[in-house]
């Protein structure tokens, strides 16, 4: 059977906290500069969705008109549905 010694008990305990200090302190310093980071690079993610957007509209010759419009609404009721009964609450 293994058998651990006070020494080495002591000894893992000073390791994990020395990675656990380690690691919070490398986030204290390289955090903020990960973060600028990322949001620079979402930030122009952002900025070309937004030029794609607008693209089509700017790519039009100047005084074109152009008029969309909607489709007619054909509803058409299913007669075998069956009666809609309106109903009340009652608390």
């Amino acid at each position: 059977m293994l058998e651990a010694s006070f020494s080495d008990v002591l000894e893992t305990i000073l390791i994990i906290l020395l990675v656990y200090f380690g690691f919070k302190l490398l986030i204290k310093w390289f955090g903020p500069l990960l973060l600028k980071y990322f949001l620079r690079k979402m930030g122009k993610r952002f900025e070309q969705q937004f030029k794609k957007q607008q693209r089509p509209s700017s790519q039009e010759e100047e005084g074109k008109v152009s008029i969309d419009k909607k489709p007619k609404n054909r509803r058409s009721s299913n007669k075998d549905v069956g009666e809609y009964i309106d109903y009340e609450e009652i608390d």
